[in-house]
Formats: structure tokens, sequence, C-alpha cells
């Protein structure tokens, strides 16, 4: 290919730049056949000879590397012509090279050039909180907040925390913000957006204390504002804050947005059968969110309620088929489980569909539903579900060779088929074949915490408790902060009820690490109630089985109930536990040993 020459390079580049501050300034005409027509329509632009060539001359500065002659040159046109987009451009190109402080210098040019300017006031509050100077920003915010029109401001005053978003003395910028709307915080239309602003900005301090009484200031002011609700739903869980989202709720019911965050937030608790409820209200007031309906399937089956769980899903599929949008994952929630395709929340949906007819007994139905999914990724998903319906009617030999047909591509496969044949076993009560599978797992892939996790378990179910103990310890040693080995050995030492301090400290310090987590704060009250306090383990095992009315946590708490003598409330417990989970082991155990019939 012929090589340009230099002079050619050089008109050209010319020619280019000349064209982009151009076509920047509106001087670009449409062409058409009618020359005279063409010309008429232009809108000449401001530029004369001299800011033309000045401008060419900056921005070819620029492209040579001259950054600090481009901004010289950029600076002193905007400050000539007063031309906003000059203004924004030599900040910019400061703010291209690295240069804070000579683009703080362009954005102070700028308003003081241009006053009224909303854009160089925020250019100038950003840079100074780039430049961790949040003191000087107080002026030009508020000049920004008294700049901006009446009917935008509460909106700024909203955004304000994301100025500040990365400084890192966060009670100084708490001050800050109080200082800024100080003005708006009795005004009508304002005065809610400022108290949750500041509200906001103590929580970011970590002053709780504050910030909840923001809160309930705000939402004292007009319940139905979602502001004071989704600030309450940032802090940690309590009384005080669930009581201003739930006012809000109870006040304007088709908050949808708010009601979504706390099903969320409920969720990580986690307190299922409040999420649960949540969720069947959201469907009833916007029955057209399809992951709504999704969410509400899954728990019903978390809570092992098939016949909901089933009508839940199948609306689900429905709306789905039906073309309704599907969130997208969010990339930076890492714990995000949208689906990514419309494929694919139709095979989660089915994977679940299956689930719930597989605990109606219903084995055909659930085939059938397993058969609909085609996508390869969920092969090894599918046919352990397969090969669960199988073991469920005896035929355990052929559920393990379903699993050890799929194919394997990478080392990741093997080791999920491993855990998947393990997890059969396990559900058949096949405690030794299990463990030898997991055993074997865990000489191919050593220093695994979950695979070891596993066998541990089923070292319990063997009675082996010296070697469940030291693997569980292995895990601990490999992951400091695997919530579930720490409980696991702290429940093991309560229901053999020996080492109970040691239980004790076990517990809490996996309940540290998972606050609120059902499970955890069930084997706390089954310690406390061994240790004989009976009215702690009363609270705290009330507390987990509100969150997760599983039928094992129902057992634990029923006993105590029936020893402190409230032998009705016992009752009531231990028949919905028994709804749930007839075959339940802790339960059916307990209820023998107590002589109950219920």
């Amino acid at each position: 290919m012929p090589v340009t020459p230099p002079r050619f390079r050089v008109a050209r580049t010319l020619v280019a730049v000349a064209a982009s501050i151009v076509m920047a300034q509106g001087v670009v005409a449409q062409g058409t056949d009618n020359t005279q027509l063409a010309l008429a329509k232009v809108d000449n632009s401001n530029i004369d000879a001299p800011l033309f060539y000045q401008l060419l001359i900056g921005e070819m500065q620029l492209r040579e590397g001259e950054a600090g002659a481009a901004f010289q040159v950029i600076l002193d046109a905007a400050r000539r012509t007063k031309d906003e987009q000059l203004f924004r451009r030599a900040t910019d190109i400061a703010l291209q090279a690295r240069a804070g402080d000579q683009a703080l210098v362009a954005a102070k040019a700028w308003r003081q050039t241009l006053p009224e300017s909303l854009e160089a006031l925020r250019y100038q509050v950003q840079l100074l909180v780039a430049l961790n100077r949040p003191q000087e920003a107080l002026e030009p915010l508020q000049t920004l907040l008294k700049l901006t029109p009446t009917a935008e401001r509460p909106s700024l005053i909203t955004a304000l925390p994301r100025f500040f978003a990365r400084s890192a003395d966060k009670t100084q910028i708490a001050t800050l913000t109080e200082q800024v709307v100080r003005p708006y915080v009795d005004a009508p239309d304002t005065r809610v957006a400022s108290l949750v602003t500041v509200g906001r900005s103590w929580l970011a301090a970590q002053n709780n204390v504050k910030a909840l009484a923001l809160a309930q200031g705000a939402y004292a002011l007009d319940p139905t504002a979602e502001g004071p609700a989704v600030l309450a739903l940032e802090m940690p869980p309590g009384d005080a804050a669930a009581a201003i989202v739930q006012g809000h709720l109870a006040a304007k019911p088709d908050s949808n947005s708010v009601r979504l965050l706390y099903v969320r937030a409920l969720l990580a608790v986690p307190r299922y059968a409040d999420a649960t409820a949540q969720l069947e209200t959201l469907t009833r007031t916007a029955p057209q969110l399809a992951q709504a309906w999704l969410t509400l399937g899954a728990l019903h089956l978390q809570l092992r309620e098939p016949v909901p769980a089933i009508a839940a899903l199948q609306k689900y599929v429905q709306l789905v088929q039906a073309g309704a949008a599907i969130p997208k994952p969010d990339a930076d929630a890492a714990d995000d489980d949208a689906p990514a395709s419309t494929e694919d929340a139709l095979t989660r949906a089915w994977l679940l569909l299956a689930q719930a007819a597989d605990l109606q007994g219903d084995f055909r139905a659930s085939e059938a539903w397993l058969a609909k999914i085609e996508d390869p990724q969920r092969a090894l998903e599918v046919q352990t579900r397969r090969a669960s319906l199988l073991a469920r009617q005896g035929k355990l030999a052929q559920a393990r060779e379903l699993i050890r047909s799929v194919p394997e591509k990478s080392p990741a496969d093997a080791r999920a088929k491993l855990l998947a044949e393990a997890q059969v076993l396990r559900d058949a009560k096949q405690w030794a074949a299990a463990n030898s599978v997991l055993a074997k797992a865990n000489l191919q892939f050593t220093d695994d915490v979950d695979l070891i996790y596993e066998q541990s378990m089923m070292l319990e179910k063997l009675n082996k408790l010296d070697d469940m103990e030291r693997l569980l310890r292995r895990v601990i040693t490999l992951k400091p902060d695997h919530q579930h080995a720490y409980n696991a050995l702290g429940y093991s030492l309560a229901e053999r009820n020996v080492r109970l301090p040691e239980a004790r400290t076990l517990i809490r310090k996996a309940l540290d690490l998972s606050p609120g987590e059902p499970s955890i704060t069930d084997s706390l009250g089954w310690v406390e109630y061994r240790m004989g306090n009976r009215e702690e383990a009363v609270r705290l095992l009330r507390d987990a089985y509100r969150g997760q009315p599983d039928a094992e946590i129902a057992a634990h708490l029923g006993e105590v109930l029936w020893v402190n003598g409230q032998k009705d409330e016992a009752r009531t417990v231990w028949r919905e536990g028994r709804s749930r989970d007839a075959a339940n082991e802790v339960l059916r155990e307990t209820l023998a040993r107590l002589r109950v019939g219920l």
C-alpha cells in the first residue's frame, strides 16, 4: 500500500480538526440538489477567523500531546467568547490530562464568566470533592440549589449524596450536607427530601441513631413518600426501621418499588414467610411483574408449599411466554440471580415446577416439566433432578448411573457430578455410600471446603463424631468465615448435650457471620434450652420460626413450649411443621420421645 507523504498527512489532519470544530459549532449544512436552498438554510456560526485559528491551534496542540498549551488556548478562547461549550472543553482537556487543579481553575473561570451556569457549578463541586477539598464545596452547593428551578430542587437535594460518594471523611460530609440543605428543611416542597438526604449522609457516617431519627421525621411529614422508607431499608435490620417501611406500604399499597426492596431485605435476613406475604400483596397490586411471580413460587417451595408454588410459577411462565420484560442481571451485584434471557427464564421456572411436582409425589408431572428443558448448560441439573425421581422410586442404581453418564467438559463438571451423586444418596438415606463418594471427591479435589463440609455431615449421620469434628475444624481453618461449619459443630455439641459453653460460642460466631439466619438462630435457641435458659430459648426459637417456619425449627420450638407448660401452642406449632414436612426425622423423633399424639 502506498505511503501518504507527510505534508499530505498534515493537511488531512488540519482538515479533520477544522471539520470537528465547525461541526461542534453547528455550521455543517445538509447537501441538496438545490444549492441556493441549501445555502439559505445554513445557520452561520459565530466563529470569526481569529477564533477559528485559535481553536485550530489548540486542538492541534492537544493532538500532539501538548495538553497544557491546548488547555490555555481553549480556556482563553472561552473567556473571550463567554461560550459554555468552550469552557466545558477546556475543563475536560484538563481532566483528561489528570490535571485536577487546572480543571478547577477552568470551572471557576467558567462560573465567574457565566454566573448562572448550573453546569459550571456542578463541575466545580465535583472537582472540589475529587481533589479532597469538600469543605470548599459549601458555597457552590448552596448557590447551585438556589439557582436550580423550584420544581427540580427536591431531585437535586436527593442526589446530593452522590457528589460525595468517594469522600473519605463521612462525618464531615454529613455535617456539610446539613449546612447545605438547612434553608430547605422547612419548605413544604423540599422538607422530606432534605431530611432523607441528611439521614442518608449520617447513615454513611455510621451514625445509625441520627439516620433513624431523620427517617422517622421525614416519614411523619409524609407517610406516602418513598424516600424515608428507602432510607429505612438501607439501615441495619430493626423494628423501628421496619415500622417506617410497613407504615409506608400501608399508606401507599401500590408502592411497588419499595415493596420489592423490602422483599429483598427480608430475603437477606432471611424471613421467608414475611417475604412471601409481601410478594402475595405485590402480585395482587402489580400482576404484570413477572419476576415477582418467579420469586413467589421459589419461596413457596422453600416453605414446602407446592400447590401455591405451582400456581405462581405457571403464572410466571404465562407472562414470559406472552412477552413480559425479563430484568437483566445486575452487573454490580454478584448475587443477583435474574434470568439472562427468555429461554433461561423458562428453564428456571420448569426446574422449579419439576421440584414442586416432586414434592407432591407426582413423578410423571415432574418428568414432563424436565422434558421441556433443552439448555445443554443445565444438563447436569436436569439429570440430577431425574436421578432424584428415580431414587425416590427405589431405582437408586439407575439414578447413580444417570448422573455418571453426564459428559464432563472440565474438572468443575467432575466435581459437580460427585456432589450430585452424593446428594441423591443422602436424600435416599444411604449415608455410607454418600460418604464414600465424598471421600473420593476429597481425594480428587483437595482442600475444597464444600466437599469437606458435605462429608462431615455424612460422618455425623454415621455417628463418627470425632471424624466429623476433625473435618469441620479443617473447614474453619481453610475458610474462617464459613458460618455453616461453626453452626454445625456447635449444634452437634448441643444436640449431644456436651461442651455447651463451647457450643454457644461456636454458634454465636456463626450468627455474627450471618446475622438473622433462621437455622443458626434455631441452633442458638437449642443450646440455650440445653443450658437451662428457657425464656431466652423461646425468644430465639420464635424468631427463627418466624423467619423460616420449617419442620425442624417447629420441633425445637414445640419442645421448649411443651416443657414450659405451653402445650396448646406447642401442638399448634408441631401441626404446622408436620403439614409442611411429615417425614422430617427431627419432628418425628421429638413427638415420639415426648409421647405426643397430634
